[in-house]
């Protein structure tokens, strides 16, 4: 048969147990003591928060330091990329980009001189029709060809369409250089007129260029563009005519004339 031990009862704030069962006695839980194991905790739950505050800054100023650097040095490239922008001509980019594409257009002609090809032919399949339009409406646009207006147009213009001809001989002028010496170059002493004896060469590209303006002028007689922009100062063709010829020798006589009809102050 079993028989029940009762024990008395624990006094309240300790714990004690028999020696027999082999326990330990520990000290009694004081409200102080409570007191100070929450203020050490708290203490050491602020010191981690600013520990951590205390990173989160220092992380951010390694951050904003490594940016001003960043930026220092983009700064620094942007100014001396314009310093040398400021040194270049003015059209620099424009020269560039033509280069690049005289370059680039050598470099098909090469390969289709290899292939046995011709470049034109090669060149005009692939621009497009739209293409083709816009640039012909370009160049009208940029040279207009009115007709004939005058004289000293007209051998300007043709002076501009010869020299537009004429291609860079490297080896002539090295040639050259070589045969005048100091006087390539000329000053005011050098006396060069009249001494330049022009090459076979050149003399029938002159022959050429010139029976080529003879079939020209014969074939030529197309009707001239017609200009919405101009001022409409006829009734016929023939008047028409007749007003361009008056204009070219009296325009400039006749000029506020036309404005004071126009406004309707004439006198």
């Amino acid at each position: 048969m079993m028989t029940v031990v009762f024990l008395p009862p624990h006094p309240v704030g300790s714990w004690s147990m028999d020696k027999r069962m082999g326990t330990q006695k520990r000290k009694p839980m004081t409200l102080r003591t409570l007191r100070d194991s929450a203020a050490a905790t708290e203490g050491e739950l602020n010191e981690t928060l600013a520990s951590e505050k205390r990173e989160a800054r220092l992380r951010k100023f390694r951050e904003l330091h490594f940016k001003r650097n960043e930026a220092r040095k983009l700064n620094h490239q942007e100014v001396v990329e314009e310093d040398k922008r400021l040194k270049l001509p003015a059209n620099w980019e424009a020269k560039k980009a033509r280069l690049e594409w005289e370059l680039a257009e050598d470099q098909k002609k090469k390969e289709c001189a290899d292939r046995g090809e011709d470049y034109k032919r090669v060149k005009l399949l692939e621009i497009t029709a739209d293409d083709a339009d816009r640039w012909e409406r370009k160049k009208k646009k940029k040279n207009p060809d009115t007709g004939f207006a005058g004289y000293a147009e007209a051998q300007f213009r043709q002076y501009q369409r010869l020299t537009k001809q004429i291609k860079p001989d490297l080896e002539s002028y090295e040639r050259q250089r070589e045969e005048y010496g100091e006087d390539f170059h000329p000053t005011s002493n050098s006396l060069i007129h009249g001494t330049h004896i022009p090459t076979k060469e050149g003399v029938d590209r002159m022959v050429e260029d010139v029976e080529k303006q003879i079939e020209k002028r014969a074939k030529y007689s197309r009707r001239r563009a017609y200009n919405d922009d101009a001022d409409i100062d006829y009734i016929n063709e023939r008047n028409a005519k007749f007003n361009k010829k008056a204009e070219r020798f009296y325009g400039k006589y006749t000029a506020e004339i036309k404005q004071n009809l126009e406004r309707g102050t004439a006198v």
